[in-house]
Order: structure tokens, then sequence, then C-alpha cells
């Protein structure tokens, strides 16, 4: 046989066993792989090609093949005809998996109530879309821009892996760039992944500021009533120090890779850990408290449309969001923890609403003192996290402001917050073990004459 034959059929062998070897982790890469292609095509309108290079090019999954079924908007993935998941589109709930799950309880189709908004080129963001129509003495334009072009690779290198960068300042939008050799532009809806945590913070601040939930207050998880658990907080959820068993290993068959790719409902998985901390003692990161609250903002709201309808009609079309998109899993709850899409620029709206404290144009969308609540360091993470916020108070961004919070997401997602200097820094990409994030913001603060 021809060596250039024999060597790739010999390595595809040897993955092929290595992989089965370990057959439970397989479902692990086709539920990522299926969901993710679904989600990129039916979602964010990429090509299928483009979501394979750049979404599903590490680890087991690469190795994945998919079938998309463009008339019934699904993909089924499997590994060399393993483990095979299915995942489907929905109108107004995006993508989640079906798979093995038949019969499952679909979220119900619906409608979102429209909401016209000011969503036009000649309008300045974030009232429109357009660069800020004012000079800022203070900025160094052509420093500034040379530190974002920084950020993304050369023409044909495929590093840093930057899709998007998106700097607002003062409230306007003062700079943009798209990763155009990869067919990213403005109006891409590109993955959050766990910058959507902070959305759950949001959805539960809106609920604190009607009164139908209070920090202090046990959660209403029935389930938990009858032992050690219904000691555990809103607050202690949201600042990820519920004392609940979990492991949020992303490597392995773990609780939070099974909850995403083999669970239909993400809310009654989470909910079924025991504690092994008292309440407030411990901080653990948690995509499964996340989903937990998700899941009790539907329990509170108790109407299925009002809930697919609130993360929207409460939040994010009143700040001009439009282009978000929350998914459900496949028993209709929110994956708060890491399934949601939008554009590099709405992204920074979200940002830019904490950078307002909770307020949009005169709409206190926020309770009084939620900002300040959010980027509160919780008891037991040293500075590093406060209520689904990180923090810089630990100075890890050294060349940062210590008042910097952060949504941060799998592959490098960020929303940088920096209330001492009224900015709003977004990037988004690919990938970020080689990208440093200190080293993005130091260039960019420095085309900046202002006090430190």
């Amino acid at each position: 046989m021809n060596k250039k034959i024999w060597i790739p059929v010999l390595t595809g062998i040897v993955v092929v066993l290595i992989a089965l070897s370990q057959y439970p982790k397989l479902y692990v890469a086709t539920g990522y792989g299926a969901k993710c292609m679904a989600t990129g095509i039916f979602v964010a309108g990429r090509d299928a090609q483009n979501v394979k290079e750049n979404d599903l090019d590490y680890s087991l999954v690469k190795y994945t093949t998919s079938k998309i079924n463009y008339q019934e908007k699904s993909v089924t993935t499997s590994f060399f005809g393993f483990a095979p998941q299915k995942a489907v589109f929905h109108e107004s709930s995006g993508c989640c998996l079906a798979g093995e799950y038949t019969g499952t309880k679909l979220i119900p189709e619906h409608s979102l109530p429209k909401v016209t908004l000011e969503q036009s080129w000649r309008k300045v963001w974030p009232e429109g879309d357009a660069l800020a129509d004012s000079l800022f003495p203070e900025i160094n334009l052509k420093q500034l821009q040379a530190a974002i072009e920084a950020a993304f690779d050369a023409p044909g290198v495929r590093q840093k892996r930057t899709a998007a960068v998106v700097v607002a300042y003062k409230g306007k939008l003062i700079a943009e760039q798209y990763w155009k050799e990869q067919a990213i532009n403005a109006d891409t809806k590109l993955p959050g992944w766990s910058m959507n945590k902070s959305i759950v913070n949001a959805m539960v601040g809106v609920l604190v500021k009607e009164g139908k939930l209070a920090l202090g207050a046990s959660a209403p998880v029935v389930e938990w009533l009858k032992d050690s658990r219904k000691d555990i907080t809103i607050n202690n959820l949201l600042q990820m120090s519920s004392g609940l068993k979990w492991n949020e290993d992303y490597g392995d068959l773990s609780d939070v890779t099974t909850m995403l790719y083999r669970e239909p409902d993400c809310y009654q998985f989470a909910i079924g850990f025991p504690l092994e901390k008292q309440p407030g003692t411990q901080w653990k990161y948690s995509s499964g408290t996340a989903n937990i609250l998700s899941g009790i903002v539907r329990k509170v709201i108790n109407n299925d449309l009002q809930y697919a309808s609130f993360p929207y009609n409460r939040i994010s079309l009143k700040i001009g969001m439009n282009s978000l998109v929350m998914e459900a899993d496949a028993n209709g709850n929110f994956v708060g923890s890491s399934f949601g899409y939008a554009t590099a620029k709405d992204w920074t709206r979200f940002g830019q609403l904490f950078l307002q404290n909770g307020v949009w144009k005169g709409d206190s969308i926020l309770p009084k003192g939620w900002i300040d609540y959010s980027r509160s360091p919780a008891k037991a993470s040293n500075g590093a996290y406060g209520a689904c916020f990180w923090l810089n108070r630990s100075k890890n961004l050294p060349d940062a402001p210590e008042d910097l919070y952060a949504c941060e997401g799998h592959r490098g997602q960020r929303i940088f917050i920096l209330p001492s200097r009224n900015l709003v820094i977004t990037r988004l990409g690919f990938a970020e073990d080689k990208f440093n994030h200190n080293d993005f913001l130091k260039a960019i603060l420095a085309s900046f004459k202002l006090p430190k």
C-alpha cells in the first residue's frame, strides 16, 4: 500500500480504537458537534464548512461527521457511525439536542412580540449601529486601531482566531473589526457560551425588582424542602456558592458535559445533586447552578409562553439587543449556562446596560444597587467572582483596572466592563489558548489619555 495512503488509514484506525475505549465520551463529542453545527447554520446563518473549521476543530469533535437536513432543519452527528446525536432547530428557541430522547416534549412553537427599534446604519450606536459621530480628543484613534488589529490573525494564520472586537466609550461605538477571512461580519451571531450566565443574572434581577424573588430567600425548589438543601439561597446560587456537589470538567464525561449533551432537562438534572458543603462557604464554578436559576425563573413566572419571551421582552429588546437567541433544552428551559447567540455589537449593548447601572433611556431595567451587588465578590471566591460575573479584584489581568468585571465564555468570549474608564470592550473568538486578554486590554487602554 502507498505510504501516503496507509499512514492516514492507520492513524484513523488508532483514533477510532482509542475513542471506542472511552465510548461514553463519544456522546459529548457528537452532542457538541450536532448542537454547534445546527446553531451555526440555522441560528447564525453560517456556512457548514466554516462551522466545522472554527467551532468543531479540536479534541474528538474534529473527527465527527455531520449530516445536515436543511428541509427538517436538523443535524445528526456521529463518530465514524457511532454515538449519533441529533440537534433540531425550533423557531424562537434555537437548536436543542433531541437524539435518543424520542417523544420528549419540546418547547412550544411561538412568535415573539414584535418590538420596533431604531436599528440602522444611520443611527449612532446603541440606538443604531453606526460609529460615534463625535470626536474624543483623549483617544489616539490610530493607536487604538493598531491595538485592535493586533488582536486578529494575519491572512492565512489561525492562532489567535479572534472573530470580532467592539469597543464602546462613553456610551458610543468607537471601533469595531471582524474576521473577514472567515466570513464573520457585523451581522454574524456569535456564541456567548458562559457569558449567558450573566444574562441569567439579569433575568433574576428583573424578578427581584418585581418582588418575586429575594436574594436572601431560600431557593424555591420543591425537591430541596425536605433536606439541608433548603438553606440554599438565591444569592448562593448567583455567587456559585451553593455547596452542591458538581464537576465542571469539560474534557471528560462529567456533570457539565452530561447535562449539556446527554440530558433533555438541564434544570431537573442540576437540582438532583446532593449538598457537600454548607451553602456560602465554598465557591465552585457550576454551569448547573446557572441552569437551576433559569429553571427557578421559569417556575416563578409560571407561564411557559411568558417565560419563552421573558429575556427578550424584559431585557434584550429594551436595549436594542435584537439579535439575541437564547436556546432552550428539549423540555423548554433556557440553557442559561451556555447556549445563547448574538452579534458582537449586541453583546456589547448588554455590557453597556451594566455600565449604565441597569438603566436604559431612563428605564430602570434592573433594580437599584443590582450592579454593585453583581460585582461584589462572593465570600469564598477570593475576589475572583461576583454574581455570575468575573472580577479583577485579585488583578488576574494585571494591566487592567481593578474595578473591571466581565462576562466570560468558552473559547475566549469576553465582555469587559470598565467603570473607571467608561468603557465596554468585547472580544469574541474561536480559541483562547493563543490569545492574551491582558495584553489585548493593555494595548487598547494605552490608546486613551485617561487617569490611571
